[in-house]
């Protein structure tokens, strides 16, 4: 017997938030950042530092870009920081740029 599956969330994203998301994925850094993100479940923010040769603070400032736009949801376990991409907001901008 198939278990029912998750029903897809359909996100539904304005002129502003497309803006913000292609204006965070222009920096080349930021989206490497997001490609590593997205390649597992769960990035704790001390293993993206182990892969980008850039300082803690440029590191947050990349994230909270990231968060900004809706690519990334973050969550604090004691004093790391779990990083997760959030595939249904990609899914909505991809089909916002297939639609020009």
């Amino acid at each position: 017997m198939a278990t029912p599956s998750k029903p897809a969330t359909t996100v539904k994203l304005s002129a502003k938030q497309i803006q913000v998301i292609s204006r965070a994925l222009a920096d080349p850094r930021r989206f490497q950042i997001l490609q590593q993100i997205a390649s597992q479940a769960c990035s704790p923010c001390a293993d993206l530092r182990e892969c980008f040769p850039i300082t803690a603070a440029t590191m947050s400032h990349h994230l909270k870009e990231l968060e900004a736009a809706g690519l990334v949801e973050t969550s604090r376990r004691g004093k790391f920081v779990d990083t997760v991409f959030c595939r249904d907001t990609w899914g909505a901008y991809l089909a916002e740029l297939k639609k020009i």
